[in-house]
């Protein structure tokens, strides 16, 4: 009797789980010539819900390429990605919906949201829990071109389609329905996908669901495709046979990735490798073929591999096409069988790759390099970075951010990430929290957790929680800090050996956790380079003694092997023996941090000006790779053109505060020794501070910071000067508000100055638009005024420049701030004033007010005009204006700009034209930088 029943449960739970998957029935027509592919749908909406649903919502992903409003549109600005933006309107891609009916042929009415990628349909009447409700959509979906996600259709006419069906969202205590930003999320529980797709002959599609029958007829070929337990059809349709199949025993792999180094049988056996891999570690996968694009690999490449040229190759032949292969064959088994949600629970898929991917590596190239066999070039192998092994590049990217303060807690939602983040950074913490996790429960204990897991719920709709049951299952240490200190907490990880104690032949030693989460951490003792012990303490938030045997240990060192990614471990080491806990290295040229040592780097600069000509010396620092809270430097150099050691040098303390919008505090002095003009020098002696604020959406780009500093300057006393003061000093307060975006660019700043012989405020605003016309519009609006002057000794040293300011705070990259003829005095900085016409009068000594606009004539090219009005104490308000063309080459880092119209009249007509011709060069290797590092931070 009781076998009977419990073959009835079972009988009923297998019902239940097939009967829960929803029927999406697709007959679809591809029109190549127009781009668009023509569907009927019928949906079969179940509500397994406990609430009555009136209408139904539903993801229409392909009507997210449809204007430049879209919230996809908008993440594309966010991310400096133009592309999109400045696209034909033909090549984005749209819905159009024909009729929604239900099972008796009468009209539903539909809508969509403010989202225009979210459709919803009102019910005739209540759908009542666990009813079902058949209706059929009639729509045609316009393909997007390939360049804006690499799915779509490309030049040749072939489709990659991923979002182009219509599909239920979910009822979940709430409608799971949200909007396509191009963070491939889309929620689908699994389903039963039946479909027809028809298309020209010539066309040969290729599907991970399975095929069920093909004709040809009239030159059409007809597909029909079934798939169970199916949470995306993606398709791809080819003219020409670009996949093959590499047959496993395991499940069939299906590719279009190519490797002109490595062999079709090396490319057959390393992926039969990873397959084999994969099945030991998570259990078999329960679909016959799995599709492996290049597509899917670009979206998601394994970063470091794929910045390299091709003609570099520092790893071993085959293993760049390994890592390519595990990377996009581990993300497919896991998406295609774990029912998580993609944008609320994507950290767990993340973590289990990046931890399955380091399995590997440890396994099969257990020597590998992080830069490869460049770690044997004698130029670089002295640096710690030879030294690193492949798989410290996880914990290492992640630092990246959280050494700069952009780190997130990896349970957020996957669209509200940062590019860096998302792409990057959270699942290499993640994967790097599951070795902490995996050491600290030792043996096999989170290997077969894993497993378990993957096996237990596969193709069934599940919550991450789920997998701290499986972890909990197996072990009777508490686990409950990694969920919710690790992944759940933006607190960053740092613990110190506070002190010591001697007691007989043990070690009292004091562990303190410096952020206050609830961690375990692992305790080493050290002879040389040998481990006499290893002990982990339970998970502690403050102050934890741990007693140790003494016997032949030099040093105590907290995560020696570096399993816990920790913000700092240059506090780990307690010498136990020895004067230091960590000696002093040198090392030429910046390094990756080795927390070993005390590091500084010392490296050959060379700068340019006009007076100290080629200046060529070392820069002394302790900067490495990732920042750190103190750094300093020191630059001397010696300046071949004056014949003089010059340069400069600072100190500088970042406190950074993870839970505020104050989110950063700088404290530092900065001093430097230049030359000024010919045989004429410079010092300047700077401490400042400054206050960082942002909102807590680190996606939001708005930042708000206050700076104080207090610039003194002593100069050399000009001889064709003499009765101008060379030695001043000024208090400058200043606010700045700046939220730069692609669509909306805004900047403000207030400016109070004060010193012995003046006080000024000014303000600059700064503002640029993009219409959806690809017009852009520039504005940058100027006012200042003296609240008193008594500088009138120092002629317009300290006044408001309209065109070139003098710069006595020595702010600006000038390479001839003092020339007021030839090449060098054409140098234009957009500041004060910001006109580019030289104009008179020059300098305002009581106030000035200016706007300077622009806007694109075709792409680069701008039309440019400035206008303003300068109150001077002798001669009153003058009014002055300016016009002519602006070539923006990369927008404020390589400008021309020629003055065509202006007070003077009309410029090209005047004498000496060509010195009238204005540039923006910037050669300063950070400030560039910053151009490429903006769509990712």
């Amino acid at each position: 009797m009781k076998l009977t029943s419990y073959i009835f449960v079972i009988i009923c739970g297998i019902a239940c789980s097939v009967s829960a998957q929803q029927p999406i029935t697709i007959n679809a027509v591809l029109d190549p010539d127009s781009k668009t592919i023509a569907i009927e749908q019928e949906i079969v909406f179940r509500n397994n819900s406990t609430v009555v649903l009136d209408t139904l919502y539903f993801n229409d992903w392909a009507n997210s390429f449809s204007n430049k409003k879209t919230p996809l549109a908008k993440r594309f600005g966010e991310n400096y990605d133009s592309s999109f933006h400045f696209e034909k309107n033909d090549d984005r891609g749209n819905t159009t919906i024909h009729t929604v009916i239900d099972t008796n042929n009468s009209p539903l009415v539909w809508e969509r949201g403010d989202e225009v990628d979210i459709l919803k349909i009102a019910l005739r009447k209540g759908l009542m829990p666990g009813e079902k409700a058949t209706f059929t959509i009639s729509y045609t979906v316009k393909v997007p071109d390939v360049k804006f996600t690499r799915f779509g259709v490309d030049k040749d006419n072939n489709y990659r389609l991923r979002y182009w069906y219509i599909s239920p969202a979910e009822y979940d205590y709430g409608w799971e329905a949200y909007s396509n930003k191009n963070t491939d999320d889309l929620y689908l529980k699994p389903s039963e996908f039946n479909i027809t797709f028809t298309a020209p002959e010539r066309y040969l599609l290729t599907s991970e669901l399975d095929e069920i029958s093909q004709e040809v007829n009239k030159g059409m070929r007809t597909t029909q495709l079934r798939g169970n337990d199916r949470m995306k059809a993606i398709l791809f349709l080819n003219k020409q046979p670009i996949f093959e199949t590499i047959k496993t025993d395991k499940v069939a792999i299906v590719t279009n990735r190519k490797d002109a180094k490595v062999s079709r049988e090396m490319q057959a056996l390393f992926t039969d490798r990873v397959v084999h891999f994969l099945d030991e570690k998570l259990g078999s996968y329960p679909f016959k073929k799995l599709i492996v694009s290049d597509e899917a690999y670009r979206n998601s490449p394994v970063y470091g591999l794929n910045q390299l040229p091709d003609f570099i190759s520092p790893f071993p032949d085959g293993f760049e096409y390994d890592m390519e292969q595990l990377k996009t064959i581990t993300r497919s088994y896991l998406e295609n069988t774990l029912a998580l949600h993609p944008r609320e629970d994507a950290w767990l898929i993340g973590a289990l790759q990046i931890y399955l991917m380091r399995n590997y590596v440890d396994v099969h190239y257990p020597k590998m390099k992080i830069i490869g066999d460049l770690s044997d070039f004698w130029i670089i192998r002295w640096a710690h970075a030879a030294d690193l092994e492949f798989n410290d590049q996880y914990p290492l990217l992640y630092l990246n951010m959280a050494r700069n303060n952009l780190h997130q807690k990896i349970t957020t939602p996957r669209d509200s990430l940062t590019k860096f983040n998302k792409n990057i950074a959270n699942d290499y913490y993640g994967g790097s929290g599951l070795i902490y996790l995996a050491d600290y429960l030792g043996g096999d204990t989170l290997d077969k957790s894993i497993k378990s897991f993957f096996s237990e719920n596969k193709t069934t709709p599940i919550k991450s929680y789920a997998f701290q049951r499986a972890i909990e299952e197996n072990t009777t240490l508490p686990v409950d800090w990694f969920f919710e200190d690790y992944t759940a907490s933006r607190t960053t990880i740092d613990f110190k050996i506070k002190k010591v104690a001697r007691r007989g032949d043990s070690l009292e030693v004091e562990i303190k956790n410096l952020k206050g989460n609830t961690l375990p951490v692992s305790l080493y003792g050290i002879n040389k380079d040998s481990i006499i012990f290893k002990t982990w303490s339970r998970p502690i938030s403050n102050n934890e003694i741990i007693t140790v045997p003494a016997k032949d240990v030099r040093k105590l060192v907290l995560n020696y092997e570096g399993k816990i990614t920790e913000f700092n471990q240059r506090n780990n080491y307690k010498a136990v023996k020895g004067l230091l806990n960590r000696p002093i290295q040198f090392r030429l040229f910046q390094d990756v941090e080795d927390p070993a040592y005390n590091q500084l780097f010392f490296m050959p600069i060379f700068e340019y000006n006009l007076y100290d000509g080629l200046t060529a010396g070392v820069k002394l620092y302790n900067k490495t790779v990732l920042p750190k809270g103190l750094h300093y430097k020191l630059e001397p150099q010696f300046g071949f053109r004056s014949k003089t050691l010059v340069g400069n040098g600072s100190v500088v303390y970042t406190q950074r505060l993870d839970q505020d919008r104050l989110y950063s505090m700088r404290y530092g002095l900065s001093g430097s020794y230049y030359s000024y003009d010919e045989n004429l020098f410079y010092k300047r002696f700077t401490p400042f501070m400054t206050f960082a604020f942002r909102n807590r959406d680190l996606r939001d780009n708005e930042k708000q910071f206050i700076n104080i500093r207090n610039i003194n300057v002593l100069r050399d006393e000009n001889p064709n000067d003499p009765d101008q003061d060379p030695n001043y000093s000024v208090l400058d307060v200043q606010y700045v508000y700046s939220n730069p975006n692609l669509i909306n660019y805004f900047r403000g700043e207030v400016d109070y100055q004060v010193s012995s012989k003046f006080s000024k405020v000014s303000a600059t605003f700064e503002y640029r638009k993009l219409f959806n016309n690809n017009r852009q519009l520039n504005l940058r609006m100027y006012a200042g005024a003296f609240i008193f002057n008594d500088t009138q000794k120092d002629g317009n040293f300290f006044n408001f420049a309209l065109d070139r300011p003098s710069d006595y705070l020595f702010d600006y990259n000038y390479y001839g701030r003092s020339e007021d003829t030839g090449l060098f005095s054409q140098q234009l900085i957009v500041a004060e004033g910001g006109f580019k016409s030289q104009l008179e009068p020059a300098f305002a000594d009581s106030w000035i007010t200016t706007i300077n606009a622009s806007t694109n004539i075709w792409k680069w090219i701008y039309a440019y005009g400035d206008a303003g009005l300068i109150h001077n104490k002798g001669t009153g308000t003058q009014a002055v204006f300016d016009s002519g063309i602006r070539l923006s080459l990369v927008a404020d880092y390589f400008e021309l700009y020629f003055p065509m119209y202006s007070n003077l009249g009309f410029e090209p007509n005047l004498p000496d034209y060509d010195q009238k011709i204005r540039f923006i060069v910037t050669l300063s290797p950070k400030t560039l930088l910053s151009l490429f590092t903006r769509e990712w931070y």
